[in-house]
């Protein structure tokens, strides 16, 4: 056990503390986000986090006793804010502004460290339960959204997963393939295309 891995794995807190102690706390989780980006999950020091975030080591120690709740509480707390899912009341718009967002967060160091941790063998079981709850909260919150949705917006029996996996995809595609964020006219020609698509297929399955 090294000194970075002192004590056993806890869940990540969702503490939102005031004043000094959440900027010193911001600029923590975001400097371990920057280091997780630049040498993956494993492969930086608590000393690099202090010194990156202008922060006393003792402070990063303090708060975060070891690695992995470190990493997994950086992980949950700045990237569910970088890509929200938002509700103006427009299913089409918000879902294609969620495209835009999750495109853009790609490219930050809180996307590159995302894609870091999702990588096989990447990260023990503490890591990759916060992931897999990261990724629940997203499901639930497109779920809530879809739901909410009225009029030609209505999408009976859709799930949320299965819809995030539709329009996520090409995202991914196009990050990799142009190195660029996806542009909004391309995201909301996915959206577009795949609730086209889950309509016909609703109507279909409702006749007789």
């Amino acid at each position: 056990m090294t000194d970075d891995q002192a004590g056993p794995p806890e869940a990540a807190p969702r503490r939102r503390p005031g004043g000094r102690t959440a900027r010193v706390r911001e600029k923590t989780l975001r400097a371990t986000l920057e280091l997780v980006a630049r040498h993956g999950v494993d492969g930086f020091r608590y000393e690099q986090v202090a010194e990156l975030a202008g922060v006393h080591k003792t402070s990063v120690y303090r708060n975060w006793p070891d690695r992995d709740r470190l990493v997994s509480e950086a992980l949950l707390q700045v990237g569910e804010r970088e890509a929200p899912v938002e509700d103006t009341g427009d299913l089409r718009r918000d879902l294609a502004q969620l495209l835009v967002a999750h495109s853009a967060s790609l490219l930050t160091p809180t996307g590159v460290a995302l894609q870091h941790a999702l990588q096989p063998g990447a990260v023990n079981e503490a890591v990759k339960g916060v992931l897999d709850a990261y990724y629940t909260e997203r499901v639930t919150a497109v779920q809530e959204r879809v739901e909410k949705a009225s009029g030609e917006d209505r999408l009976p029996g859709v799930d949320a997963a299965f819809l995030l996996q539709l329009i996520s995809g090409p995202v991914h595609f196009h990050r990799f393939r142009t190195g660029s964020p996806l542009p909004r006219a391309e995201a909301e020609r996915i959206v577009d295309v795949v609730l086209a698509g889950l309509r016909a297929t609703a109507e279909a399955d409702d006749q007789p």
